[in-house]
């Protein structure tokens, strides 16, 4: 999957965030704080689109929405990042031992969820 810089984070955020698809002006205002010109959004929206992270409706002026959710995004972090792993159970003991009790419980809720779901 492919990472993202500074202001493509900070699009993506917005995107995310929004109840529905947003022009490039809207968001360009929303970044008015970092002094971005139109044609610098428009063209990080093409990189995003490019790879893979908006689409946009065919509209005047075009409206762009994220392809996948937030939660998505950081599950397919999770899984790319386990699979650079040489050593897979390393890297899943530690993050195990990392989360604190409220995440643990979750995460054994989710577990037994997911082999309760599982086809047998």
């Amino acid at each position: 999957m492919a990472t993202l810089g500074e202001l493509e984070r900070a699009l993506m955020e917005r995107l995310w965030s929004a109840p529905e698809p947003v022009a490039a002006t809207t968001l360009r205002d929303e970044l008015a704080e970092r002094d971005v010109a139109l044609t610098t959004v428009h063209t990080v929206l093409t990189r995003l689109q490019h790879k893979g992270f908006v689409v946009h409706d065919e509209g005047r002026p075009r409206r762009f929405r994220p392809r996948a959710s937030r939660e998505d995004h950081a599950a397919e972090l999770m899984h790319e990042v386990l699979g650079q792993s040489a050593d897979r159970q390393a890297v899943l003991a530690r993050f195990v031992g990392s989360v604190n009790p409220d995440e643990a419980r979750l995460l054994r809720e989710l577990l037994a969820a997911a082999d309760d779901a599982a086809p047998r």
